[in-house]
């Protein structure tokens, strides 16, 4: 395993032979990450992962006023805001849900943990693609009868109700 960063517990890497690892999740093991902790005004937190190795490796800083250092330079602009981020998530499609049913319910259960617990990334939004998507084993959609605007004969499918709904 790699070693136990600040941020992040150790990962099981996996290497399918393209230049970079993954983190392998089991039944009994799945890596995690320490709860998130705003950082104190004027200061950052920065989260890195690399081909070489790094995974979620945390770090902190300060915001200067000034740039004294060469690097990349970030200019800040507080007194303007254009959005809110109302949160941070995925796509659970057709490939992604029969992927997790695959798995064991321990398994799967710490993969979901993984992705939403206070020990894993957070997610709080999850977007399902309306119909079949390119990650869909079938071309398929909920009403193909012509001119029916009143959507009588819309019906999910099995891909729905047994795996993402």
């Amino acid at each position: 395993t790699l070693p136990c960063l600040p941020g992040a517990r150790p990962c099981i890497p996996k290497d399918f032979g393209h230049g970079s690892l993954v983190c392998a999740c089991s039944a009994t093991y799945c890596d995690t990450l320490d709860p998130l902790v705003l950082p104190a005004p004027g200061s950052y937190v920065k989260y890195e992962s690399s081909k070489a190795g790094k995974r979620l490796e945390r770090s902190e800083g300060k915001f200067q006023s000034s740039l004294s250092t060469p690097g990349l330079l970030l200019t800040l602009d507080i007194s303007t805001l254009y959005q809110r981020v109302k949160g941070f998530g995925g796509s659970l499609s057709d490939a992604a849900a029969m992927n997790i049913l695959k798995l064991s319910r321990p398994a799967q259960d710490k993969l979901l943990r993984s992705y939403f617990s206070e020990s894993g990334i957070e997610y709080n939004l999850i977007r399902v693609p309306m119909a079949c998507s390119d990650f869909s084993v079938r071309p398929y959609s909920y009403d193909d009868v012509p001119e029916d605007y009143e959507l009588k004969h819309f019906r999910l499918v099995d891909e729905d109700v047994k795996m993402k709904v």
